[in-house]
């Protein structure tokens, strides 16, 4: 079996987060999605809608997740690929070069962005919508 691991926070889930998700999956045979906590969130400064159960609850609704761990740290990557024996590592294509130090577990695979979508897209949108 072929196990794909991504990290995120998925708020706001919209169909750029559902793409990932789908081309992720297609990759292997199990998907694990490493959910940042809440905790998490504060310390890289991002500011969300949803608390993780919530979070978790969505993404739980979602046919191509089969398993989420929480992601409290940036270091644990290495930890979670040994210890759920993760094959394959995806991450958006922003991300690109940052995760090839983990090359020497498994392989990494950037993903391109859904065009025109974003979780801050629709925050900015929604703000002027709102205010005018």
């Amino acid at each position: 079996m072929k196990k794909v691991i991504t990290y995120g926070t998925f708020d706001l889930i919209h169909w750029g987060h559902i793409n990932i998700l789908k081309r992720a999956r297609e990759l292997g045979d199990h998907l694990t999605v490493a959910l940042s906590t809440d905790e998490f969130n504060e310390v890289k400064n991002k500011k969300t809608y949803h608390n993780f159960e919530n979070r978790r609850v969505i993404l739980e609704a979602i046919r191509y997740v089969d398993e989420i761990i929480p992601e409290t740290t940036w270091e644990q990557k290495v930890n979670d690929i040994v210890n759920n024996h993760i094959d394959i590592f995806v991450m958006g294509d922003d991300w690109k070069g940052e995760f090839d130090f983990l090359k020497s577990y498994c392989e990494v695979i950037y993903l391109p962005r859904t065009v025109g979508i974003s979780t801050t897209k629709i925050k900015t949108d929604l703000h002027k919508k709102i205010n005018g």
